[in-house]
């Protein structure tokens, strides 16, 4: 599979999740999610922060290539300065700019990255400033990983107050192929 095929389909779970776990996550009240539960972002509300945080961080590196035009929206998205930044204290304007950002992610992959993008190297600042060269695709592997890495972490600190997330297989989101013939 090309990996620009790959990554739509990972646009597509992420969206599929995040609205999945934003929705199990609406069932407590902004104290419940911002209560510190042991986890390693504190509470449920510091880690759905920290994912937000950490796909800002990687966009605005990603957006220094030229050819993502779609990735110059994030230009109205804030600007984090370190990995455990609350953003927002509110769960409902987190929820939203989840939302916005999700549709910007998948816009961008759906109509503006193409399969040679994928085979380039990209030069980035990390958080202490420090300067890495490293493969773009596997960078863009990174963020797919990170955001799911930490709604794992969500799920059980939501499973520990009874909320279910439904259904978090990758597998369902691509196409049974058996299916369609």
């Amino acid at each position: 599979m090309p990996s620009v095929t790959h990554f739509q389909y990972m646009a597509n779970y992420n969206q599929r999740l995040n609205t999945q776990v934003y929705e199990a996550a609406e069932q407590l009240s902004n104290v419940e999610l911002a209560s510190d539960m042991g986890a390693f972002f504190k509470s449920i509300l510091g880690t759905l922060n920290h994912i937000l945080v950490g796909d800002l961080f990687w966009l605005n590196r990603f957006a220094a290539i030229e050819s993502f035009t779609t990735l110059q929206a994030l230009k109205n998205f804030p600007k984090p300065s370190k990995l455990n930044q609350i953003l927002f204290e509110d769960f409902q304007q987190l929820k939203q700019t989840r939302i916005q950002l999700d549709s910007l992610i998948h816009e961008w992959l759906h109509t503006n990255a193409t399969e040679t993008d994928f085979q380039q190297n990209l030069t980035y600042k990390n958080s202490k400033g420090e300067v890495s060269t490293r493969d773009f695709c596997e960078l863009l592997h990174h963020l797919f990983n990170h955001q799911t890495h930490h709604r794992g972490q969500v799920s059980v600190l939501l499973s520990q107050k009874g909320i279910d997330v439904g259904v978090t297989d990758f597998l369902i989101d691509i196409v049974d192929r058996s299916a369609s013939t």
